[in-house]
């Protein structure tokens, strides 16, 4: 894991130096985090990093996951999907069992940080716990909020509203509360094994073991199998481009141990892709972010074809590697790309696809996005600005009210 002093080459020393001055008030404050699951998906992997670099700046941060059976993570998957606006109807006893399971991780759990960041609705019951205890409370919510499912909002905003504070990723997504909202994106870890750079052997390796070939265009897009993320809309793309160049797909990503879709929509995509040999679908463990570093930096174009998105981390992880994106223009993906200049924004499967052709046929053009792209995170998407912004946040907690803070 790397410490603190390592980024200083990457964001400079005044960001190094502007972090410890925010620990230093920080250091007898301790947080805790909760999340659902501690493999698979983008709060873990920010987690991941994020925990033990706040402990290198001497504050006290620890990291907890609640439990929950098959069935509550069936219930939270539907709570998922309606907040990203599709129609879903639930059930008396589901909505019981959603209540019973935070419940008893209310129980259960050690809830002992003075500051509780609490991330996404599975574990958002952990707030009737507030009375008993206080402390501040954070609800942090990563996913795309902007046309929620009227009745799993109203369901959730009367835990929201006894949190001292939300946070949101995009300007989309922020709701009417009686809370003050946060607006806070998320970051990459330029130093993690899926952002390091790569020797070219390595690169080389990884294509050979997945049996890609390296002298052929790649197109790529990382991420869970998931609806949302349309990766058979992806292979649609993949088909109109290659009637004009000769190309290669892969879709490659891991599972989430909250997520319980991911193998159905697996075997729907191999369906589709029917044996072809220039599509390679790829279920990864969750040991493969050199793997899943090597094929970003292999590609000659990254997708992101979602049809909902919190953020899109991958998408930040492409630019990072100066790699010409093309993205759907949904949810915080439009605050990484400033279309045709640091990537490319599409709303359709034709649009992506005249995209993809006109980057495969004029690689120059795609490389200068790349480098924009590649700076445009440098200033914006990297972990320390991430922590910064933890940092203000945990300070503006003892100070409600204040418009200015001297430290």
């Amino acid at each position: 894991m790397a410490n603190l002093y390592e980024y200083e080459p990457i964001v400079g020393k005044d960001v190094i130096n502007e972090l410890e001055l925010y620990a230093s008030k920080l250091a007898n404050v301790s947080v805790q985090h909760i999340n659902s699951t501690a493999v698979g998906g983008g709060v873990a992997e920010i987690l991941i990093r994020m925990v033990p670099l706040l402990k290198d700046l001497g504050i006290n941060a620890f990291w907890d996951v609640i439990k929950g059976g098959e069935k509550f993570y069936e219930v939270t998957k539907k709570m998922h999907n309606a907040l990203h606006g599709q129609k879903v109807l639930f059930s008396k006893d589901e909505m019981d069992l959603f209540i019973q399971t935070n419940e008893m991780n209310v129980r259960d759990m050690d809830l002992g940080g003075d500051i509780m960041f609490i991330h996404d609705p599975q574990p958002i019951g952990l707030i009737s716990r507030r009375k008993e205890i206080g402390h501040k409370w954070i609800w942090r919510c990563h996913i795309d909020f902007s046309r929620p499912d009227p009745f799993t909002w109203n369901f959730l905003k009367k835990y929201i509203e006894q949190y001292d504070v939300s946070i949101f990723s995009a300007p989309a997504f922020a709701r009417e509360l009686t809370i003050p909202q946060v607006l806070i994106a998320p970051s990459i870890d330029p130093l993690s094994d899926k952002n390091k750079d790569l020797p070219q052997e390595t690169i080389d390796t990884v294509l050979e073991k997945f049996k890609i070939d390296k002298n052929r265009p790649i197109v790529t897009q990382i991420s869970r199998f998931d609806y949302l993320k349309d990766p058979k809309g992806v292979v649609q793309v993949f088909r109109k481009v290659r009637k004009y160049i000769d190309c290669q797909l892969v879709l490659a990503g891991g599972g989430a141990t909250d997520d319980p879709e991911g193998a159905k929509v697996l075997a729907e995509v191999q369906e589709i892709a029917a044996n072809d040999p220039d599509i390679f679908l790829l279920l990864l463990p969750p040991s493969s972010d050199i793997e899943i570093n090597a094929l970003q930096r292999a590609s000659s174009v990254v997708l992101q074809k979602s049809l909902r998105e919190g953020f899109g981390l991958t998408v930040a992880e492409a630019l990072w590697k100066a790699k010409p994106v093309i993205a759907s223009s949904v949810g915080g993906i439009p605050l990484q790309i400033a279309n045709r200049y640091s990537g490319l924004l599409t709303h359709t499967i034709e649009g992506t696809a005249f995209a993809l052709k006109q980057l495969l046929q004029n690689p120059t053009y795609g490389q200068q996005l790349g480098i924009n792209g590649r700076e445009h995170v440098r200033k914006n998407f990297l972990i320390t600005r991430h922590l910064r912004d933890y940092m203000l946040l945990f300070l503006s907690l003892d100070h409600k009210g204040k418009d200015v803070l001297f430290l």
